[in-house]
């Protein structure tokens, strides 16, 4: 599902324009990065958790080479999903 077929679902089911649906989902979007960024962790209950993660830096290797490369640490996002969202997908 694209951006833009989310956004037509969302204004279907909530009786809205695109537009109203679009600038509800930015604002969504934008939220949860800036919560994440703040914060490291965005709990919606019933659906799931969004968690920001440090992961180690490693080795690895150029897959056209062969070469070994180090790949340094980083920050990942990490969502875990809810018991209502588990059952739902089951």
């Amino acid at each position: 599902m694209t951006k833009a077929e989310l956004v037509a679902k969302m204004a279907e089911k909530a009786e809205l324009t695109k537009a109203q649906a679009e600038k509800g989902l930015n604002a969504f979007l934008e939220s949860v990065q800036e919560t994440l960024v703040a914060e490291g962790k965005l709990t919606l209950t019933g659906f799931g958790t969004f968690v920001v993660e440090d992961r180690k830096g490693r080795k690895g290797r150029n897959p056209r080479t062969g070469e070994e490369i180090d790949i340094p640490a980083s920050k990942v996002v990490r969502f875990r999903p809810g018991k209502l969202l588990k059952e739902a997908v089951k």
